[in-house]
């Protein structure tokens, strides 16, 4: 998917972890903050002034659990 960037907070990367929180944003649009329910992963969007973007650290797509990337697939969907 084109444009398409996943984050978590900097401090909370940490390798084979869940940070608890995601951050995904395609190419100049909204951010968008992904956790896990108790049986799916829930989003909403995020304000720009209510998220500290300089503590983003962005993520490779192969480190992202393989169910969130479905349910980003599915929010990205054109």
């Amino acid at each position: 998917m084109n444009g398409l960037r996943v984050y978590v907070i900097a401090e909370l990367k940490v390798p084979g972890k869940n940070p608890g929180a995601f951050y995904s944003r395609r190419d100049n649009g909204p951010f968008y903050r992904w956790t896990m329910g108790e049986q799916h992963w829930s989003v909403s969007r995020v304000s720009v002034s209510s998220l500290s973007v300089k503590n983003l650290s962005a993520m490779s797509w192969k480190s992202v659990p393989t169910t969130l990337q479905k349910s980003i697939i599915e929010h990205y969907q054109d």
